[in-house]
């Protein structure tokens, strides 16, 4: 249609309209196994994604995203769980939407290629030196996200190019590019679902260990949630008394002394003070397992 690879046919596409749903599912399926696939040889790229990231915020910068439409929204749904599940303030990881929380009601196609909101988001977003930015693209060629990428790289941040076409002007941009090349879409163009599928999985790769190298992820538990409803309070208490091997009560009283600081309630919970926590954490920057260690 355009010369572009994520707007080529795919080859079960062919009749999709007039079989039965069952089969129109069995193809959708193949077609995501097939999309999940291009993952694999991204690994080193997203390896040293995520060590970027983790290091731009250990050093007190910003893990920033970007993105418009399908690839905005992916961008979106893994920047928003960081805080909450990592307890990374939000100020940190400033979200670069195409159009702003307006477009989240009704996407609107013309915001992506404004290369003046770009300028304003990015202005707003405050990068520099020290920071990072995601940008996603599938297509690799939306001027939102290039005018963005080009413009925090020129102002000192690094930047991750995402994208689902090789080639492509983001990948150019990008100081650690990112190929998921997952070739055409079941339905032509709608890159929200192969494309979409690689993208969020690569994004959760990067946000996995991310918080793994900040000390946020311990045997696979939250240790650095913000538990602001009854849910995470309850998971919050749960995870100290696992981690730390004490009845549930004790984990509750340890979880009100750090006042909800799951990391040092954990310690606490094995009998240190909150100040002994604190200052063993800090010893450990913010890592349980030597802090544990150093406990015993």
């Amino acid at each position: 249609m355009t010369g572009r690879r994520t707007e080529d046919r795919h080859i079960l596409s062919d009749g999709i309209h007039g079989i039965p749903g069952a089969d129109v599912l069995a193809r959708i399926l193949t077609s995501q196994h097939a999309a999940i696939a291009a993952v694999v040889p991204a690994f080193p790229h997203i390896l040293v994604a995520a060590e970027a990231g983790a290091e731009a915020l250990r050093q007190g910068g910003k893990m920033a995203y970007a993105g418009a439409g399908s690839s905005g929204l992916m961008a979106l749904a893994d920047c928003l769980e960081l805080p909450g599940t990592f307890g990374i303030a939000p100020d940190r990881v400033p979200m670069l939407f195409a159009g702003g929380t307006a477009a989240l009601l009704h996407m609107q196609g013309g915001v992506e290629d404004d290369p003046a909101l770009a300028m304003a988001d990015l202005d707003r977003a405050g990068l520099g030196k020290g920071d990072v930015i995601l940008c996603l693209a599938a297509s690799g060629r939306t001027p939102y996200t290039l005018t963005v990428a080009r413009e925090a790289k020129a102002r000192g941040a690094r930047v991750i190019g995402l994208a689902n076409a090789p080639g492509t002007e983001l990948l150019a941009i990008a100081d650690i590019p990112i190929l998921l090349d997952t070739g055409p879409e079941i339905v032509t163009g709608s890159t929200r679902m192969g494309a979409g599928t690689t993208q969020k999985i690569a994004l959760n790769m990067i946000s996995v260990l991310v918080g793994i190298g900040l000390g946020h992820v311990h045997d696979g538990y939250m240790v650095n949630l913000t538990a602001d409803n009854l849910k995470l309070i309850d998971r919050a208490a749960r995870i100290v008394a696992l981690v730390s091997g004490a009845e549930l009560q004790a984990a509750q009283a340890a979880l009100r002394q750090t006042g909800g600081a799951v990391k040092p309630a954990i310690l606490v919970a094995q009998g240190l003070s909150v100040a002994q926590a604190e200052a063993a954490l800090d010893q450990s920057r913010g890592h349980l397992t030597p802090a544990l260690r150093a406990s015993q």
